[in-house]
This record gives C-alpha cells, sequence and structure tokens, in this order.
C-alpha cells in the first residue's frame, strides 16, 4: 500500500499528527520549514527534525513528488509540464513568466466532468480528484525546476485554472491553499492567487464564508442561458440567475472584486449584441467585477470553434469600456506549443493508445 504524500497535510494538521503520537507540536516546524523553505527531497536530509520523529515521519509518508513525463518550454519562457502521478495518471501543469513574477497554473482533477463544448480537459473524463498534497507537488516540481536553474527565482503566483473543476474538489483545494499560503511554508499571499470555477453556485459561498481573501474568476463566456447552454452543459443545472445571486452573495461577503471569464469565440459570442448583453448582465456589479477576454485557442476536437477575428476581439473591449465596464484582454502564453488546457495530456493518451504500424 502506497503511502500518502507529507504534502497534503498543513501546518496545523501536521502538528496534532505528531501530538497525537506523543512528540511536541513544536517538532513541525522544522518539518514544514525543511519541506518547503529548504526543499528536501528525502527525509534524510531533514538535519533540524530529532531522529525519532523522522523515523515516524519516514514511516507513516512519502516524499515522493511528481515524475516529468513530458516539457514543452515556449519561445516566451513559458514552461508546459506533463506530470505522472503515482497511479500513472497523467496531468498538466504550466510555468507562465509576467512582468509581476512567475506564475505557476494548477490542475485538481484527473479529466473534468463539466463538459465545456469548447474545452480540451473536458476531452477525457474525469477519472479522480487530486490529493492536496498532488496539487501541491506541482507547486514544488516547478520550484525545483526553477531551482535548479540557479537563478534564485520564485513561484510568485499561483492559477488554479488548470484540468478540472476546482471546487468540485473543494476539501483538497481548500487544504491546498492554506498550505502554499502559509507564512512559515511558501508564503504565496491570497492576493497573488486565483481559483477559477464554472460556476458551482454553492460551492461559490462556500468558499466566500471560508474569507481566505484568495481572488474568485468565474468562467462564464456567454451572456444569456440560450448560448451558455449550448457551449456549457452545467448551465442547464446551474443557469445564469442562480449564478449571479451566488456572485452577489459572494461580492456582499467578501467586498472583493471577481473576474468574469469570457472566451471569444468567432461567429457564436463575439458580436456588438453579445457585448452589449453582457454589459446589461454585470449592471450595478459594475463596480466589484472585472471582465476577462480570453482569445481562444483551437483544439482539434472542436474545430467547429474558432477563434475570433483581432478585430472582433479589439471591438468586444471597446464596447465593454464604452459601457463603462471593468475589461481586459488576457495576455497569451505559450502560443507555439500545446497552449489549450489538458491539449497536451489528450495527444500524450491518444499515442499511448495508437497501436505501433
Amino acid at each position: 500500500m502506497n503511502k500518502p504524500s507529507i504534502y497534503g497535510m498543513t501546518l496545523e494538521q501536521l502538528r496534532l499528527w505528531l501530538e497525537e503520537r506523543g512528540h511536541k507540536k513544536s517538532r513541525a516546524l522544522p518539518v514544514w520549514e525543511a519541506l518547503y523553505r529548504e526543499r528536501v527531497s528525502g527525509f534524510e536530509e531533514m538535519d533540524g527534525v530529532r531522529p525519532e520523529c523522522l523515523a515516524l515521519l519516514k514511516e507513516h509518508f512519502s516524499l515522493q513528488t511528481l515524475e516529468e513525463h513530458t516539457r514543452q518550454e515556449s519561445s516566451d519562457g513559458t514552461v508546459k509540464f506533463l506530470l505522472r502521478l503515482e497511479d500513472g495518471n497523467l496531468i498538466e501543469t504550466v510555468l507562465m513568466r509576467h512582468k509581476f513574477g512567475l506564475s505557476v497554473c494548477v490542475t485538481t482533477q484527473v479529466g473534468c466532468n463539466i463538459g465545456c463544448s469548447f474545452c480540451a480537459s473536458g476531452l477525457l473524463k474525469k477519472s479522480r480528484d487530486l490529493t492536496s498534497g498532488e496539487i501541491t507537488g506541482q507547486i514544488l516540481k516547478v520550484q525545483r525546476y526553477l531551482d535548479a536553474a540557479g537563478e534564485g527565482e520564485l513561484v510568485s503566483h499561483i492559477v488554479v485554472m488548470g484540468i478540472g473543476e476546482p471546487f468540485d474538489n473543494f476539501t483538497h483545494l481548500i487544504a491546498f491553499l492554506r498550505t502554499v499560503m502559509d507564512a512559515k511554508g511558501l508564503a504565496i499571499g491570497p492576493r497573488h492567487i486565483t481559483v477559477s470555477t464554472s460556476g458551482l453556485a454553492d460551492k461559490i459561498r462556500e468558499f466566500a464564508d471560508l474569507n481566505l481573501r484568495v481572488n474568485l474568476a468565474v468562467s462564464l463566456h456567454a451572456p444569456n442561458n440560450d448560448l451558455r447552454t449550448s457551449i456549457m452543459k452545467i448551465n442547464k443545472a446551474i443557469p445564469i440567475e442562480k449564478l449571479m445571486q451566488a456572485i452577489d452573495y459572494y461580492l456582499e461577503k467578501t467586498n472583493q472584486r471577481i473576474t468574469l471569464e469570457y472566451i471569444l469565440l468567432r461567429g457564436i459570442n463575439d458580436q456588438r449584441e453579445h457585448a452589449l448583453e453582457l454589459a446589461e448582465l454585470v449592471g450595478d456589479r459594475r463596480p466589484y467585477v472585472n471582465v476577462n477576454l480570453i482569445p481562444y485557442n483551437p483544439v482539434d476536437e472542436h474545430s467547429h470553434y474558432q477563434r475570433s477575428e483581432q478585430d472582433s476581439v479589439l471591438g468586444f473591449y471597446d464596447m465593454m469600456k464604452k459601457q463603462n465596464v471593468s475589461c481586459s484582454i488576457r495576455l497569451e502564453h505559450g502560443t507555439d506549443i500545446d497552449a489549450a488546457c489538458g491539449q497536451l495530456r489528450s495527444k500524450q493518451i491518444k499515442r499511448e493508445k495508437t497501436p505501433a504500424v
């Protein structure tokens, strides 16, 4: 039986675990710093940990991180990692370079059941959730890649926008967030972290109640129910009215701005009337909402969707601005590699299933 990953524990959980086994809570901190500050690759490297404590940890936990299967490096500095989990499943993690720092996009599930009709992530159905240790392990894998380069660079931002629906793996997501935000570890501030959801209304409310101060982005992609249902089947269960009610609850509870993500699909949701309808939907929420326009990365299996023309993108942006709606156009990364989320994983699995000729 495989041992659980020690990266799946928060600092408080580690303290309690040690205390239950006769150790002082204070012995957790040297372990934690060895994991996240020194980033040791084996228990034997934890010089500041008492031997009896070290033996107990080694008996019950694994320090194994994720195995790199494939790595794609873009001319703009973006690096996409295809990582193999202990059970053989593949996931994607992406390092992106920005002027404000280094951002890592993490995956939360093996596959996705949300089934957005334009998305590469949903090409393969969800087989399981990732543990919090496997999500945290993605950050450590990228950080060790940076450590090996010897430039002293640190991961400064996290976006939870990889394969899967984060709020469908809520418990492990929250444990991961608490781990990476811990001031004695990676110390990534909540304002440097963004979680993206397809719109699980009940979980948006629950997330608001936790008041973690982490940024929230909601994948909207259409301004009305008919259009959104045609491209996002989740809208059948959670129509826009219900979603916006949850967003209102979040805004009132947290007093934080929210991002509405909007992928532009040529001739489908990128016209002037769509922009006007979206502005009307935002309505009085204008001071608390930013619309993030996302250029579409075409996916072979979804060839009926095409990237909007540049004039349409700029026209949509201009119309939003004229309607006094805060709006931005997402800066693209890794356009010369498999940029769409889930694309590299899907291609690799197809290769493995294709018999040799």
